[in-house]
């Protein structure tokens, strides 16, 4: 199936900036959505007015630390739609800070959502994928996936490994598209979960330069819309202004 008419496709983290903007796009362009977060009256607002645009699109609560709330997830959207032939791991957190703070419960939370939530997205859909013969597993890593900066290194060495599971995905299965996506300084809720100071300050500066993030939803719509033969592996996007 090329193109993304019609497909149905999972987002997760999809209650506001790279999530929501990602599922509306690709609603818009005629995919058949199932949006999933943990802020359930976001998504209903969201499922409302990509409806009443003319989308197709569902909501379902979904923490994506557990895996069993994600296997319900991904049976939900069979139970609607029949089928899953992507998922979008964008869920995502990134309290940065100093490893002197020692802020071993905000690590945690780092490693539970960035590289556990994106584990058991594929896990939820693989077996599915490869029982139909095609999908397609589109996991947002970020440039922290690619370079490390002081208070980012345990945000980063989860992105890091979001970099490493998509190309190991990649490599040991010749059927299922993987794409891994970068993004540079975006708008959206991230930052607000920053809890060091130094770490805070920082980004403040860094975000002057932050781009839209429809810019990553186009991203994506991009690597679906590709012929089935077509397997775009990294995408990464940065605002102009900055060489960061």
């Amino acid at each position: 199936m090329s193109g993304v008419k019609n497909k149905v496709v999972l987002v997760t983290g999809a209650s506001s900036g790279i999530g929501e903007s990602t599922g509306r796009i690709l609603a818009m362009s005629g995919a058949r959505v199932v949006l999933g977060a943990r802020r359930l009256d976001r998504l209903e607002t969201l499922v409302a007015e990509i409806t009443a645009a003319g989308g197709t699109a569902r909501f379902r609560t979904l923490d994506v630390t557990d895996r069993a709330n994600m296997e319900e997830f991904v049976a939900y959207a069979v139970a609607e739609f029949g089928r899953v032939d992507v998922i979008v791991n964008n869920a995502g957190v990134m309290p940065l800070s100093p490893l002197s703070a020692l802020l071993v419960d905000e690590w945690n939370w780092m490693i539970d959502v960035n590289i556990r939530g994106v584990l058991h997205g594929i896990a939820a859909v693989l077996p599915r994928m490869e029982a139909q013969g095609s999908g397609q597993i589109i996991n947002v890593s970020s440039v922290g996936g690619l370079v490390v900066q002081p208070t980012g290194a345990v945000y980063s060495a989860t992105k890091f490994a979001v970099r490493a599971i998509s190309e190991g995905l990649r490599k040991e299965n010749g059927t299922i598209r993987c794409t891994c996506i970068y993004p540079g300084v975006v708008e959206s809720e991230l930052a607000e979960t920053i809890t060091d100071p130094v770490a805070r300050d920082r980004m403040i500066a860094y975000r002057k330069a932050a781009i839209g993030a429809d810019a990553i939803g186009r991203a994506v719509l991009y690597a679906i819309e590709q012929p089935a033969d077509v397997d775009v592996n990294e995408i990464v996007v940065r605002p102009t202004a900055t060489q960061v």
